[in-house]
């Protein structure tokens, strides 16, 4: 065989992955379908430029996150050598950008060492800029801080800025969008948005940066290409501004982050001297595939792919109906049992996949209650481990409601007050905290009948009105709860002291992602489903049974915890499980609204819900499970729920329907 010519079989590539490796154009669009090997490619694409005397620092592979390209260096360096691979630039766009404004950055006015914000940073000084502005109190900062996030992940200028809603909102919106920026710079400041636009600024308005990269990066290419933003785009646009070769690759069916910014047109749209599909898939059998190919078909915008696997069949698909979540999570369990059983599967090979993070408090129960033999012992509770997440009573706003809900029970649990009375933000600053809590100390009078005190005028501070009205409304709202909470429904005692507190409001400002801000408020309902499911199961029962059991169901799995558990269930959202793949794989809650979302069908059409539902059933390597609720509840009652319009695209010869009860 003559030297330079390769063997896909020696390399372990198929003929497809072969013509990517080895594709002597300069702009190469890869359509790399689900467990297809697109890594595989991308490493092999890069070793055989350097076998073909291209220099390693002339190569520029970028992707998404950290874990990416550490696994991409560490095959790559198994393939070329470790100092050969030390050579070539792998890193995620922020990375990369970063280097170069560490470098550049002087020449838009910075200073090399600037500092990074973080969420939070940028939240403060976003509402310090409304102050300075003199914003209305009423004004929507949650709005405007989604707002500036799309802007800046769009590299709109301050002229571009679209409306937002009325005129006083749109005006204040450009406000503090400017004074942001000038605050930003000010302060020899960037946040993580920043990092990329300032990269493009840089490039767009000193040609002769980017042109210097350009000529020195001769060959880059790009992981998940399907995720890119537009600022993102530009940045590549004008890397490659020189030597015209970019190699991308990507899947336009699995872009499922529309709500941060990704573009899915710039992967249907690519500019291709040469398109490659990659359709055989190495994770999922036919049956699986035959299923997730039917689904994504019913998209109207994506490049036509059929994935194939030359696997057996399969068994088929299940697909119960559960009577309500409760059941559902504990059919869920049976059949993971049967599963582990029959199968022999580990732990860690088995997947629950959700919508959305406040799913998974009743299969986080059914798991922690299941008694199951281990090896002729019985032994209480599932490993579990919640991924790209924490466990439902470990989140910061079932957190807060809880600790309210602590308080209330037990005026005098002073952490729980600390932690709270803040929350949402009352204008008690941290110095007016020390200060009640020196008095507190120092007159040995507990926290909550000091602010009590304070409130009825028999203890004076010198407060400023803000903070004073503050501790008032928080005295006055906790005394209104304890009555609420000592009679009548607990649920709709809670639903009525989310509402008083203004949560939803705090939420909506203190958080810049929109996905995130759902997630949040969604947790907060489910927390007022929990009571409301415990009342019904445990009739005459108080607030603080409540509590404790929560308590003491979560120290036993926090200590199971400690251990490090290299076998236990994964439990997931829908995003999270982009990436991975688990032998069986668990798919809750198919019902519409939850799955097509609502507010993401409203925002973003059915066709990034219909994708995100292809990625979690291309999750799946042998056995997948579907399961819904006919009803589930929504704050004291019972609702009926309809399932997702997705599984009527589903044929039903690949479908083997069952009754929940026979799971086990």
């Amino acid at each position: 065989m003559p030297p330079n010519v390769i063997s896909s079989k020696k390399l372990g590539l198929n003929p497809e992955q072969l013509s990517a490796v080895v594709a002597k154009e300069n702009r190469i669009l890869v359509l790399a379908g689900a467990g297809s090997g697109k890594t595989r490619v991308i490493v092999h694409r890069i070793a055989h430029l350097i076998q073909e005397g291209v220099s390693p620092a002339s190569i520029l592979g970028l992707t998404f996150t950290n874990k990416a390209a550490r696994e991409m260096q560490e095959r790559i360096s198994s393939m070329v050598g470790k100092e050969k691979s030390k050579e070539i630039t792998l890193s995620t766009f922020h990375s990369f950008c970063m280097k170069v404004l560490r470098k550049e950055i002087h020449h838009l006015g910075y200073s090399p060492r600037f500092s990074l914000y973080d969420e939070n940073d940028l939240g403060r000084l976003i509402r310090r800029c409304a102050k300075e502005l003199s914003a209305p109190e009423d004004l929507s900062l949650g709005k405007i801080t989604t707002a500036i996030f799309t802007a800046k992940s769009r590299g709109l200028s301050e002229n571009e800025l679209p409306s937002i809603g009325s005129s006083e909102e749109d005006l204040f919106f450009r406000k503090i969008y400017q004074q942001l920026a000038q605050s930003l710079r000010a302060y020899n400041a960037v946040d993580f948005d920043h990092i990329l636009l300032l990269t493009q600024r840089l490039f767009e308005e000193h040609p002769e940066v980017c042109a210097s990269l350009s000529q020195r990066l001769e060959h880059i290419l790009i992981d998940e290409y399907q995720d890119t933003n537009a600022v993102q785009f530009r940045i590549a646009e004008l890397l490659a501004s020189h030597h015209k070769r970019l190699f991308v690759v990507g899947d336009d069916d699995q872009s499922i982050y529309g709500w941060r910014g990704a573009e899915v047109d710039h992967i249907l749209h690519f500019r291709a001297d040469k398109v490659i599909k990659l359709e055989q898939n190495y994770r999922s059998t036919p049956t699986i595939l035959d299923a997730a190919n039917e689904v994504i078909a019913k998209n109207e915008h994506r490049h036509k792919k059929n994935l194939w696997s030359a696997q057996t069949r399969g068994e088929k698909i299940i697909l119960f109906h559960a009577p309500t979540e409760i059941d559902e999570a504990e059919s869920v369990v049976q059949r993971i049992l049967s599963l582990k059983e029959h199968h022999h599967l580990a732990w860690n090979q088995i997947a629950i996949l959700y919508r959305s993070h406040a799913q998974s408090r009743n299969l986080e129960i059914a798991l922690m209650q299941q008694n199951w033999n281990n090896e002729g012992t019985w032994m209480r509770g599932i490993p579990y481990e919640i991924w790209g997440g924490v466990e439902f009573t470990q989140r910061s706003e079932v957190k807060d409601l809880l600790a309210y809900l602590r308080q209330i029970v037990n005026p005098l649990d002073q952490e729980a007050l600390l932690r709270i009375l803040n929350v949402p933000r009352r204008g008690i600053s941290d110095q007016t905290l020390e200060q009640l809590h020196r008095i507190s100390k120092e007159e040995k009078i507990a926290l909550w009948p000091l602010l009590k005190k304070i409130k009825m005028g028999e203890r004076t501070l010198s407060l400023l009105p803000r903070t004073q009205s503050g501790i008032y409304s928080f005295v006055d709202t906790m005394m209104e709860a304890e009555r609420r909470f000592s009679k009548g429904s607990l649920a709709h005692a809670l639903e009525w002291f989310v509402e008083a507190i203004h949560y939803q409001k705090a939420i909506e400002e203190e958080v810049k992602s929109p996905e995130a801000r759902l997630w949040k408020w969604e947790n907060v309902q489910e927390c007022i489903n929990a009571l409301g499911s415990f009342e019904e199961e445990n009739k005459g029962a108080s607030l603080e049974d409540f509590i404790a059991t929560l308590s003491l169901d979560q120290h036993a799995n926090s200590s199971e915890k400690g251990k490090k558990r290299e076998d236990a269930i994964q439990l997931m959202t829908f995003h999270g499980a982009k990436g991975l793949e688990f032998r069986a794989c668990f798919l809750v809650g198919l019902e519409d609204l939850i799955l097509p979302h609502e507010k993401s069908m409203k925002e973003k059409g059915l066709e990034e819900e219909r994708r995100l539902f292809y990625v979690a059933l291309t999750r799946a390597m042998q056995f997948l499970t579907l399961s819904m609720a006919r009803s589930r509840r929504r704050g004291e009652k019972q609702i009926p729920t309809h399932p997702s319009r997705f599984l009527l695209d589903i044929p039903k010869d690949l479908l083997h329907c069952v009754s929940w009860k026979a799971l086990e």
